[in-house]
């Protein structure tokens, strides 16, 4: 998978330190949505950011499902593994480190699906109302990577059960998981902001 294969925006890093983000937009986004959320939980940071290949009735995704919450399976794995040698490519091409993934909603479950498969892509990851990907993943190893779990208690589309269940999934996997259930719901809040600038603060000073 070349990195021409997805359409993309990257933007170099300004500051020294700062980690690299692969941002990754929920369904009906593209790969300019996500990059003032990135400039804001970590300023300064390259951003790397691919528009998903599905579409579903003309609104990018990052891959299948065939209801809401019913995922296709096959493809997510398929996808998964795309966007693990994507994102491989772009790190020869732009010398940046392993990126810490920021996805939201569809996106963090393409996230997710890439810890579970492709551990050794991602540096950790910011999982924004994220589900489970996979009924049966791979049994993967995430050492101490760090992983920040952010869920709505009134989303409509994640239930409180599977947020539970992926948080307990990546840390039996033996990542750092910080799972937090905000008053919100699948949209996006300022806490959001706050509590991703905050953890990632702390991962970069733990780094350095």
């Amino acid at each position: 998978m070349t990195e021409s294969a997805f359409i993309h925006r990257f933007e170099p890093a300004t500051r020294a330190g700062s980690p690299p983000l692969l941002l990754l937009h929920g369904t009906g986004g593209d790969e300019n949505d996500l990059l003032g959320l990135g400039k804001m939980i970590s300023p300064g940071s390259a951003l790397l950011s691919p528009r998903g290949r599905v579409l579903e009735h003309g609104m990018p995704r990052f891959f299948r499902r065939l209801a809401e919450g019913v995922f296709d399976e096959d493809d997510v794995r398929r996808r998964a593994h795309e966007l693990g040698d994507f994102v491989s490519e772009a790190r020869q091409r732009h010398g940046i480190a392993a990126p810490v993934a920021v996805g939201f909603s569809n996106g963090a479950n393409i996230a997710a699906a890439l810890l579970l498969l492709e551990p050794e892509v991602l540096a950790g990851a910011i999982l924004l109302r994220a589900m489970v990907p996979l009924s049966d993943p791979p049994t993967a190893d995430l050492a101490g990577k760090p992983i920040l779990l952010l869920s709505g208690q009134g989303d409509p589309i994640v239930p409180a059960d599977n947020s539970a269940r992926l948080a307990a999934l990546l840390s039996q996997a033996g990542a750092s998981v910080t799972h937090r259930i905000l008053p919100a719901g699948h949209q996006l809040s300022q806490a959001d902001v706050t509590l991703a600038r905050d953890w990632i603060g702390n991962v970069a000073a733990k780094a350095a």
